[in-house]
């Protein structure tokens, strides 16, 4: 497949490299040619000069047989434009847009361009670090009506059924045993350490984990 990536700074030529090293062909672009300089000297693909949400630019960079188009510049307004050109233009289907500012983000996720919250992002797992477990999200969808969250198998609940889990109201989409990821199961028996990854619904977030953390006699 062929990448195309607008920005080539820290995000954008890591991105590239590891492009390549998966064996896709990839063209990065900037404003400055100072940037490919962060470009290691074996790097392969096309370095392309000026705005990435410039038609001839992206043209240059091999748009119209790209398979994947990311705008990571420092600039959010530049990097939506050229999402936006890159799918609705040339009819990329793999688009991300980088975003700093996570209203914004909020926003254009919902108008169906992906992005990444860098900001949010890295607010979120401070958090997740720093509350008890499972208290924070490890994902919510556009809308903030889901939430999916990592949780260690809380002690109550060792040696009882998935499905008894379940009645709590969170729906276990897969289980870490052990290091090794296990598919969901009625009949699994939860054990000590296991990893639950789950979802459930925003709104009884709370509800849910006060249930969970109740233990199996107070589930519902």
């Amino acid at each position: 497949m062929h990448v195309v990536i607008m920005g080539c700074g820290r995000v954008g030529s890591t991105l590239a490299r590891n492009v390549e090293d998966r064996h896709h062909t990839v063209s990065i672009i900037d404003v400055n040619p100072e940037a490919f300089r962060r470009l290691p000297a074996q790097f392969s693909g096309a370095k392309v000069t000026g705005p990435g949400f410039d038609q001839r630019v992206l043209e240059a960079a091999g748009i119209q047989r790209a398979g994947g188009f990311a705008a990571v510049s420092s600039g959010d307004n530049s990097n939506i434009i050229a999402a936006r050109v890159a799918r609705e233009t040339f009819g990329v289907d793999n688009v991300v847009a980088r975003i700093y500012d996570p209203r914004r983000a909020a926003v254009y996720q919902r108008l169906g361009i992906p992005t990444v919250a860098t900001v949010r992002w890295t607010a979120d797992q401070v958090l997740r670090r720093l509350l008890p477990d499972g208290s924070e999200p490890q994902w919510r969808d556009p809308s903030g009506m889901i939430r999916s969250s990592d949780q260690q198998v809380p002690d109550a609940w060792v040696g009882h059924k998935l499905a008894e889990f379940e009645e709590s109201g969170a729906r276990v989409v897969f289980v870490t045993r052990l290091g090794e990821g296990m598919m969901a199961a009625p009949d699994l028996v939860l054990q000590d350490q296991d990893m639950l990854h789950l979802v459930m619904a925003e709104a009884t977030a709370a509800a849910v984990q006060e249930s969970i953390g109740g233990g199996p006699e107070e589930s519902y």
